[in-house]
């Protein structure tokens, strides 16, 4: 499920937006800056952030450029400034949608969903190897040779990409995939790497990087 990371600070139209958003999204609720980042910074893992401009301890702008300097995630703003220079500033920090209130909640759903929609999750991997297919959960290898690796193993490379070029720790992939009652070992995810490697060849050990001390890393960059 898709996670919104809501902030707003009138509880009225923050009672119904979270309401209304937790049946279609997971979704956490920051009723100031702090609250959202403090949120933010203990998994950094949300799709979408709701921003408020106007906060009780600071801007919504000022909290859309922080959480963009530290992790890729798309944003909207809601707000009540709605003067042309205040939309060129949201924009301008990369905003995908900037909405004035009052607004109608339709339509604020309706672009959340689109937002969501034009960065949905990779349905396919080109490489130089093979061509990678997470639909049907399959490797189409350059010889015209079609594998069929453990789901597991492909939904962790797919889960990599997504997240690139974030490092993910090995408990954040456990988490992911597993969910948080299963506990399988790190040594499961390091098997799982080195089989991704293998079956990727060449670009498996040019994209999938190791960090030492913190986990994987889907990388675009040359290796140097």
């Amino acid at each position: 499920m898709r996670k919104i990371l809501l902030v707003e600070d009138d509880i009225s139209l923050g009672e119904t937006l979270n309401e209304r958003l937790k049946r279609d999204y997971e979704v956490s609720w920051a009723k100031s800056l702090s609250e959202a980042w403090s949120l933010f910074s203990k998994t950094k893992d949300y799709d979408l952030a709701i921003l408020d401009v106007g906060l009780p301890d600071g801007s919504g702008f000022e909290l859309a450029a922080k959480l963009k300097a530290t992790a890729p995630i798309l944003f909207l703003f809601l707000t009540a400034q709605a003067d042309a220079e205040s939309r060129l500033q949201g924009f301008e920090l990369g905003a995908e949608e900037y909405i004035p209130k009052p607004f109608h909640l339709k339509e604020l759903l309706i672009r959340v969903k689109h937002v969501l929609d034009a960065h949905a999750p990779t349905r396919e991997l080109q490489l130089d190897s093979c061509v990678v297919n997470f639909t049907q959960m399959s490797v189409t290898k350059k010889t015209g040779q079609i594998e069929y690796p453990p789901v597991t193993d492909l939904k962790i490379l797919q889960l990599l990409i997504e997240k690139s070029p974030r490092v993910l720790s090995r408990d954040e992939i456990m988490n992911e995939i597993w969910g948080v009652d299963k506990n399988p070992s790190h040594r499961t995810i390091d098997n799982i790497i080195v089989r991704l490697r293998q079956l990727l060849g060449d670009d498996g050990e040019k994209h999938i990087r190791s960090v030492r001390g913190v986990g994987y890393q889907w990388s675009t960059e040359e290796a140097t």
